[in-house]
């Protein structure tokens, strides 16, 4: 794999250790802060290029899941690096608590209704990965249960390939544990983030550890070829929105996507 996105890829087989890639690095931008925001309306303008003909070949799709401890800009990821695409082409869905409807159905039932149909790019804030990360941590189910997941998981990505054409991208806003600590306390401190601010985000981060473990080895266990794993490096939002920036315009050019041919004869067309 070439381009940018190359430096932040799990590689297929690697026995991944968070603690070996640094949140805080910005190694690759165009430039410090300033430079490097200077950049995102081209690459917005070279996104929307990308999409609008995804969208008009109307032949495959690109489904991007946002996975990341709490406080690690997934929001801020889909307000910042998908601005300036056209509505219509993109889907966003998230998933909380599981519902006892959705309970009464295997984990995938709910995401593969939220896939994006041929055209479109999908966007998933939180994903199918949680039943193997807070399952696994909280102890919801046996071993044995999400542990078997991993195959699961590939095998429906890998559907998702065959018989959709869509691309799977999955990035990990990888954040330090002091990081999240400055951005819960923003949170309380200014009225307009208050609101997203949770008691139990501090549970979870009780378990930061934990959750690490878990992650690493649901990466290493599911990143493949055609649904990669890619680490991005979060403590720096600017950084993080250009990262994902490159991933998405590298990883669309790479699916091709073409204008459908013309109507015959439109040359001829004269309109009085």
């Amino acid at each position: 794999m070439s381009g940018d996105r190359a430096r932040w890829l799990v590689t297929p087989g690697e026995e991944l250790r968070l603690r070996d890639r640094d949140p805080a690095d910005t190694s690759g931008a165009p430039g410090g802060k300033d430079d490097t925001r200077a950049t995102f309306e081209a690459l917005a303008e070279e996104l929307l290029g990308l999409q609008e003909r995804l969208y008009a070949e109307s032949a495959q799709s690109l489904l991007v899941v946002l996975q990341a401890m709490d406080g690690g800009g997934k929001d801020g990821t889909i307000k910042h690096a998908f601005r300036g695409l056209n509505p219509q082409g993109v889907q966003v869905s998230t998933f909380k608590a599981p519902s006892a409807d959705e309970l009464a159905h295997d984990f995938l039932w709910r995401v593969h209704r939220a896939t994006p149909a041929r055209g479109l790019i999908g966007i998933f804030n939180r994903s199918h990965y949680e039943d193997v990360l807070v399952v696994r941590v909280h102890e919801l189910v046996p071993e044995p249960v999400w542990r078997a997941r991993y195959a699961h998981i590939n095998h429906f990505e890998a559907l998702l390939g065959e018989d959709s054409r869509t691309r799977v991208v999955k990035l990990f806003l990888h954040i330090s544990r002091e990081e999240q600590a400055e951005r819960l306390r923003e949170r309380l401190e200014r009225p307009d983030k208050r609101w997203k601010f949770r008691r139990g985000d501090l549970v979870e981060r009780e378990r930061w550890d934990d959750y690490m473990a878990a992650y690493e080895e649901a990466m290493a266990s599911t990143s493949t070829e055609r649904a990669p794993w890619y680490v991005v490096p979060a403590d720096h939002k600017w950084y993080r929105n250009w990262a994902v920036s490159r991933i998405l315009i590298e990883t669309l050019d790479e699916l091709d996507p073409q204008y459908p041919s013309e109507e015959p004869g439109l040359d001829q067309i004269v309109i009085r």
